[in-house]
């Protein structure tokens, strides 16, 4: 556990140092850590949209980091033009409602999709494959030129996928799904991509302009 612990506070702190332009206003400044200004830019959701969601996930970190440092090290955040998802394995029901409570009350948060498991978790063995097969996912996304790898983001819990994000239409939707079920120890795969020309992007996108 110490090295999923050492891993979720290292990534913390870069998402802070990342964010702390936008969390004081300033939208058009350089995106920091971890993310470089054309790689967000160069995204369907754009680089202001991509501004505000690593706030909005910075925001979480320190609600939940101030409630309950296992809620930090145990649960994950994906987020996609406001949407947040909530995935990973901890240990009690209540630290499942606490996370979804405080990420609500983060600015700018859309929508919350909680995917937290509560049960004890698997392990450092368990906590190794699904990210292996994280990676391995995010390495077949990026070498199939029929998918835009760079708008999905990916977290595996117990051999479930989670995926999220901006497919660009159903068939790349499904190549991406196809993906996944080659990937050795993958029991099941949960999409909240939403599509590109999908209605409710558009209301977001005219909202945060």
């Amino acid at each position: 556990m110490a090295a999923r612990f050492d891993l979720r506070v290292f990534s913390f702190l870069l998402l802070l140092l990342a964010a702390l332009p936008f969390l004081s206003g300033c939208l058009g400044a350089a995106i920091g850590v971890g993310a470089s200004v054309a790689t967000a830019a160069s995204e369907e959701r754009g680089l202001n949209n991509a501004a505000r969601d690593l706030a909005i996930g910075t925001q979480i970190s320190a609600l939940w980091l101030g409630h309950s440092e296992a809620l930090l090290t145990s649960a994950n955040i994906s987020i996609s033009e406001g949407r947040v998802l909530l995935t990973g394995s901890v240990p009690t029901p209540k630290m499942r409602v606490d996370a979804v409570r405080l990420a609500w009350k983060a600015a700018g948060v859309k929508e919350v999709i909680n995917e937290i498991q509560a049960t004890s978790s698997g392990g450092t063995s368990g906590f190794a494959r699904d990210s292996w097969i994280s990676t391995k996912l995010k390495t077949l996304l990026t070498l199939d030129n029929q998918v835009v790898s760079i708008n999905y983001s990916i977290d595996t819990v117990s051999g479930t996928v989670y995926l999220m994000g901006i497919a660009q239409n159903a068939a790349e939707l499904e190549r991406v799904r196809n993906h996944a079920r080659q990937i050795k120890y993958v029991r099941r795969i949960v999409s909240h991509a939403i599509m590109k020309n999908n209605p409710r992007r558009k209301v977001n996108r005219a909202t945060n302009k």
